[in-house]
C-alpha cells in the first residue's frame, strides 16, 4: 500500500477525531454560558424568595419596637388598654385571626426535679391557672398553663414556672400576670376550684400540650382590648381568653428552645401594698383587716392569771374580751362537797361528843348541867 492509499485511508478517521472534539468544546462553551448566566439569575431569584420573609422579619422586629420592653406588656397596665367593656369586645372581633400553620412546641416536663423545685414550680402553675382561668372551661385552663410553660422555652423569658409566672410582681401595676400584684392572693382560694387548677398544673408540668394555641405567649380577656393585640398574631379564642403569638421568626416554634433552670423561688411581697391596691380597686377581702401585731392588745389586769412575761397566757390577744380563768380552790364543786361534808362530819362528831358529856354529868349529880 502506498503512501497516498494510507493518506486517504487514514482521513476519515482524523476528521472523527475533529468532531468530537469539536462537541466537546462546544458543550464547554454552552456550559461555561449557562453557568454565567446563572451566576447573575440566581442571586435575584434568591432575593426575591427571601424578600417576603426578610420584610415578614422587619415587620416583626418593629412590632415589637413599639410594643416596648417585652417584660412591660401587660393588660395590668391601664395606659395599655384602648377600651373595655362591650366595645373592647367589638375591638377583638375586628381583629383577624393569623392563616398560616400553629407551630408546637415539645412537652415540658420537669416530674424528675428534685422533691422542692417540683412543689415550687406546682404552687407557682396551680396558682396562675386558678386566679387567671378558674372559671374558664377546662380546655382555657390547659392554654393558660400552656402560655406559662411557652415562656420558660421563650429567650425574652425567665426559665422558670415561678420567673415567668411572677414576673414583674414588685411593680405597682404592670406585672405580667395580673393577680400577683393586684391583691387577687390576699383571697383563700376556693377548695374545688383549686383542686382542679392543681390537676391541670400537675398535667402540663408531666408533658401535657395543649396544641390549640401552638406558641402562644399571650392571652387576655375580651372584654379588654390592649394596644399591643395589633402587633401580635392572634392565634385562638377559648372561653374569654384571646391568645397570642409573636409574628416573625420569634412567633416560631424552632425559637422556643430555651433550657429550664431547674431553680424555682417565689418572690417575697409586700403584702400591705397588695392590701392598699386591692381595697382601691375595690377588691372584697376576709382579710381586710387591721394587719395582726404581735404583743398584748388588752390592759393588764391584777386578775389575769398569768405571769407577766406569759404572752402566751391569753387564749387570743387580737380580741377585747378576756378568758374568765376560776379559782381552782372555789370553782372546784368536788372540793366544795368534799369541804362541805368535812364540816358537817365534825359537827355531828361535836354534838355527840357534847351529849355523851352531859349524860355522864347527869348520871354524877342527877341534874343536867
Amino acid at each position: 500500500m502506498n503512501t497516498a492509499e494510507l493518506t486517504l485511508q487514514g482521513l476519515p478517521g482524523a476528521v472523527r477525531h475533529r468532531s468530537r472534539l469539536e462537541r466537546w468544546l462546544l458543550v464547554g462553551i454552552v456550559a461555561m454560558i449557562a453557568a454565567l448566566a446563572l451566576s447573575f439569575v440566581l442571586p435575584r431569584l434568591t432575593g426575591a424568595a427571601a424578600e417576603p420573609q426578610a420584610a415578614e422579619a422587619d415587620s416583626a422586629k418593629a412590632n415589637l419596637a413599639k410594643m416596648g420592653p417585652i417584660d412591660t406588656i401587660s393588660v395590668d397596665d391601664k395606659a395599655q388598654i384602648v377600651v373595655e367593656g362591650a366595645d373592647a369586645q367589638v375591638g377583638n372581633a375586628a381583629i383577624p385571626f393569623i392563616d398560616t400553620p400553629l407551630g408546637q412546641v415539645q412537652a415540658f416536663g420537669i416530674t424528675a426535679a428534685k422533691a422542692e423545685t417540683y412543689a415550687t414550680a406546682l404552687q407557682c402553675l396551680t396558682q396562675a391557672v386558678y386566679y387567671e382561668a378558674a372559671v374558664e372551661p377546662l380546655q382555657g385552663r390547659r392554654a393558660v398553663a400552656q402560655v406559662v410553660l411557652n415562656r420558660v422555652r421563650h429567650p425574652a423569658y425567665p426559665k422558670s414556672v415561678c420567673g415567668v409566672v411572677y414576673q414583674g410582681s414588685t411593680r405597682r401595676t404592670g406585672c405580667q400576670f395580673s393577680f400577683t400584684c393586684d391583691g387577687a392572693l390576699l383571697r383563700t382560694p376556693a377548695a374545688g376550684p383549686w383542686r382542679e387548677a392543681r390537676a391541670v398544673a400537675v398535667a402540663a408540668l408531666a408533658g401535657y400540650v395543649e396544641t390549640s394555641v401552638g406558641t402562644a405567649t399571650f392571652y387576655h380577656a375580651d372584654y379588654v382590648l390592649p394596644k399591643w393585640a395589633y402587633e401580635l398574631g392572634k392565634i385562638t379564642q377559648i372561653g374569654r381568653h384571646l391568645f397570642y403569638r409573636f409574628n416573625g421568626s420569634w412567633g416560631s416554634a424552632a425559637t422556643f428552645n430555651g433550657r429550664y433552670a431547674g431553680v424555682e423561688s417565689i418572690p417575697a411581697l409586700d403584702m400591705a401594698a397588695l392590701r392598699d391596691r386591692a381595697l382601691e380597686d375595690g377588691m372584697l377581702l376576709e382579710e381586710a383587716v387591721p394587719a395582726f401585731v404581735p404583743g398584748l392588745t388588752v390592759a393588764p389586769d391584777v386578775t389575769d392569771r398569768h405571769a407577766e412575761s406569759d404572752v402566751g397566757g391569753r387564749i387570743d390577744m387580737t380580741k377585747t374580751w378576756r378568758p374568765s380563768i376560776p379559782d381552782p380552790v372555789s370553782g372546784n364543786s368536788h372540793l366544795k362537797q368534799t369541804v362541805a361534808a368535812t364540816k358537817m362530819s365534825q359537827s355531828n362528831d361535836a354534838v355527840a361528843i357534847k351529849g355523851e358529856s352531859g349524860l355522864a354529868a347527869e348520871d354524877a349529880n342527877g341534874t343536867v348541867p
